[in-house]
């Protein structure tokens, strides 16, 4: 059953922080908030908690997993961009999207899209999410909490922790969160493509 934590939406507190990413490095899975729902998340390399967010969602192998990060300087360790997307992910972000992109060997393998070996990045625009990155030092292997059948991703703790909480060892309350889930744009390729029009402007990337 998962640990319940009441995080202070504007002040999120160090300790409860500290405890949360603990949970995080002894190979816990979290659901925690974002400014576009609530997602789950892992450390990278955390085999076994991709495989219980793919039980959780019915996902295939197919899904991109996405490495939610704190801050724009950490996309170049594990994505490659050329010039042109560098210029246009920094000037999106943080904010609703995840851009899916060719990794690079320092990307965690166990969350790769198998046969072209791309994967999601974001930069959320939250405070709660952002202090836990920071707390934690590195990215998390994540994926939007949306259940099979639903439209919408989860965003209100209680919700989480009453529906999915024994499958999970934290949940994380930080007040109400985004309920649109983000824009999702492949720059993987030589052209762009709108996977999903979400909460983020798709208009920076059409035309």
């Amino acid at each position: 059953m998962a640990r319940y934590f009441d995080v202070h939406p504007d002040n999120p507190q160090p300790r409860s922080l500290g405890q949360i990413a603990g949970i995080l490095r002894d190979g816990g899975l979290v659901a925690y908030p974002t400014d576009s729902g609530y997602a789950l998340g892992c450390v990278m390399g955390n085999r076994s908690g991709l495989d219980r967010i793919r039980e959780l969602r019915d996902l295939d192998t197919k899904h991109n997993f996405t490495l939610v990060c704190s801050e724009f300087a950490q996309l170049g360790q594990y994505v490659q961009m050329s010039n042109d997307v560098f210029r246009a992910i920094k000037a999106a972000t943080p904010g609703g999207y995840t851009f899916i992109l060719k990794a690079t060997r320092e990307a965690p393998k166990v969350m790769l899209q198998p046969k072209r070996k791309t994967v999601g990045v974001r930069l959320p625009a939250h405070v709660t999410a952002l202090a836990l990155l920071h707390e934690l030092g590195e990215p998390l292997m994540s994926s939007t909490l949306l259940l099979p059948g639903q439209t919408d991703p989860m965003s209100d703790g209680w919700t989480v922790n009453d529906e999915i909480g024994q499958a999970l060892d934290a949940v994380v309350d930080s007040g109400d969160c985004g309920t649109e889930p983000t824009s999702v744009i492949d720059l993987s390729g030589d052209e762009i493509e709108i996977i999903r029009r979400g909460s983020g402007d798709v208009s920076l990337f059409e035309g």
